[in-house]
């Protein structure tokens, strides 16, 4: 229905607004190597209120850098640029997109009321521990999404358990809210079983944590 340009340093993302009338917001971020939908996806459309999706670096229409240098902290930032542009926001995450969810859930506690994870591209990343360092390097080429760097670096991502743990943490304490994170992935990553394993957090399916947390936005709008 629209779409924003945000800036985030040298980067130009796109913000699209797929569904615009009053209530809370609902923010999504895509998978690894995919994009913002073009849509309202079915299983979202029962969220009262407007509904948009990013479009992180080096994916859709949003700026494709020169030499990659990606990681998710990268993506954090660019979720976080959206979250100062739109205010407190729902999130549901997919893949990538829900690592993403809980570092901002647990980075930003008062723009975040409430963080939905679910299976995706690159939800379990890397290995939990460092590997033989090693150098790739994408075919040359046009720069043009998805970048072959993000899909390189990005899949590769370390993601510590404890590290997920921290920002587990945070949003339990900071956020005010009794349930700040849902976990919808049935794909069980090392990092999302230690989200699972802390107090306050649960398993669901989506269409009850989507209703779950819409309410408790609902209950916050002014």
């Amino acid at each position: 229905m629209g779409l924003t340009r945000l800036r985030h340093n040298r980067v130009s993302l796109a913000l699209h607004e797929l569904e615009s009338r009053p209530g809370p917001k609902l923010l999504l971020l895509h998978g690894l190597g995919e994009h913002a939908p073009a849509r309202v996806p079915d299983e979202l459309r029962g969220w009262p209120g407007p509904v948009y999706a990013l479009d992180f670096t080096g994916h859709g229409e949003s700026t494709v850098p020169s030499g990659g240098g990606y990681t998710a902290e990268i993506l954090m930032a660019d979720a976080d640029a959206a979250l100062a542009h739109l205010g407190r926001a729902t999130i549901v995450g997919s893949g990538l997109g829900a690592w993403v969810a809980l570092l901002c859930a647990g980075g930003r506690p008062k723009l975040v009321r409430g963080a939905i994870l679910c299976d995706g591209p690159g939800l379990a990343g890397g290995s939990a521990r460092p590997g033989t360092p090693q150098l790739a390097l994408p075919e040359p080429g046009a720069l043009a999404p998805p970048d072959p760097f993000a899909l390189l670096e990005l899949g590769s991502d370390v993601r510590p358990p404890d590290y997920a743990s921290s920002f587990v943490r945070q949003a339990m304490h900071l956020s005010g809210l009794e349930r700040p994170l849902s976990v919808c992935a049935l794909e069980r990553p090392d990092w999302l079983v230690a989200v699972l394993a802390e107090p306050g957090v649960e398993s669901s399916e989506l269409e009850p944590a989507l209703a779950a947390h819409a309410a408790v936005a609902a209950r916050e709008r002014p």
